[in-house]
């Protein structure tokens, strides 16, 4: 009755779902996992988001490597703005999500020694994305920046490509490290998403990049639950088409010419 299941076609059928159910639990602990990364980076931003603000040096220095714990830190650096070396960096969008245009960055030099960037929000590219667009001037003087503060940016978490041969002034990536060759003064690691200047700058500004959404978990929950119903569908289906087969058989055998009379 079962010999079928020696067949080829059932062979590779049985080896092809016992390959599949291990594969497909490994791709849900990945996803809750991802969901679980997700939560507590979410913890993490909103704890340090309605935080007191600490100085920027005490939570980074030249060469340091964020800690986790510091995502999005509220920082203040007292200094002055060094527009002469603002660049700006490309195929950013604005806060509707709809519009390409740069982030300028300008760094900040620091009374306490160093300089740290400061990604001061977005402009729009104008009418020739070939030219350095018009970026409206930092405050004069001294001033005092409340940021969020932001790891230096890389292909592998952001996606963004590093082309080179860009127009003088132009960035892919926000990163301290590819600019500090660009600095008279030794750059603190990662930048500052800008929230406020005191005193307050005059005249149009680039619009500030808003503060980060906390309250999103994402569909990786449910893609694990979903990845493990497949898995436990595999062998429901696995029996389905046994029994379908088994039922087949006595239809399929001839019929005995002797029994029949």
């Amino acid at each position: 009755m079962y010999r079928f299941l020696l067949s080829r076609q059932w062979v590779i059928l049985t080896v092809l779902g016992l390959v599949m159910i291990p594969v497909m639990i490994r791709l849900g602990y990945w996803q809750l996992h991802r969901h679980e990364n997700r939560v507590a980076n979410n913890e993490v931003i909103s704890a340090n988001l309605s935080a007191e603000p600490v100085r920027v040096e005490s939570v980074t220095e030249p060469g340091a490597v964020l800690a986790r714990e510091d995502l999005y830190r509220v920082v203040t650096a007292e200094g002055r703005y060094d527009s002469a070396r603002t660049v700006v960096a490309r195929q950013r969008t604005d806060a509707g999500g709809e519009r390409i245009g740069y982030h300028v960055i300008t760094p900040l030099v620091l009374d306490g020694g160093g300089t740290v960037l400061v990604n001061r929000g977005w402009v729009s590219p104008g009418d020739d994305i070939t030219v350095f667009p018009k970026i409206p001037a930092p405050p004069a003087g001294e001033v005092t920046v409340t940021g969020r503060l932001r790891p230096d940016e890389t292909t592998s978490a952001t996606g963004i490509r590093n082309r080179p041969g860009l127009p003088p002034g132009q960035i892919s990536l926000i990163s301290s490290a590819a600019l500090a060759d660009d600095m008279p003064r030794t750059l603190v690691s990662g930048y500052l998403e800008l929230v406020s200047t005191t005193p307050g700058p005059t005249g149009t500004q680039p619009q500030l990049i808003p503060s980060p959404d906390a309250s999103g978990i994402g569909p990786h929950l449910a893609y694990a639950i979903q990845w493990w119903l497949f898995a436990a569908m595999v062998p429901v289906g696995w029996v389905v088409l046994l029994r379908r087969e088994r039922a087949e058989i006595p239809q399929a055998r001839p019929r005995d010419p002797a029994a029949a009379a």
